[in-house]
C-alpha cells in the first residue's frame, strides 16, 4: 500500500457524478432504467447526478451513501472500487 505524505486531499465528488454520467450514457439507460437494474430511487440518481438536491436549493446535495454506490456499481458490472477511484484521481 503506498504510503500518503501530509494531509488526505478533499474527495472529488464532481469526478464521481461525471462518472455516473458516463456509465450511465455509455450504457444508453434512463434513470427509470438504472433505478430499476440498482434499486436505487430514481429522484436520488438525478440528485447524485445533478450534484443538486431536486427540491430545496439550500438543502447541500446528496453525496450517497456507500450502500448507494455499491447498488449502482452492481448494476454497471464495475466493482465499487473501480467506481470510488474517481474521487482521489489525480
Amino acid at each position: 500500500m503506498q504510503e500518503v505524505e501530509g494531509p488526505v486531499p478533499p474527495a472529488n465528488f464532481e469526478a464521481l457524478r461525471l462518472r455516473l454520467v458516463q456509465l450511465r450514457h455509455e450504457s444508453g439507460w434512463s434513470y427509470d432504467e438504472l433505478a430499476a437494474r440498482s434499486g436505487v430511487g430514481r429522484a436520488t440518481l438525478v440528485s447524485l447526478e445533478a450534484g443538486k438536491p431536486r427540491r430545496n436549493p439550500e438543502k447541500a446535495a446528496t453525496r450517497g451513501s456507500v450502500e448507494t454506490w455499491y447498488r449502482i456499481a452492481r448494476a454497471f458490472d464495475v466493482p465499487l472500487g473501480d467506481l470510488m477511484t474517481a474521487l482521489y484521481d489525480d
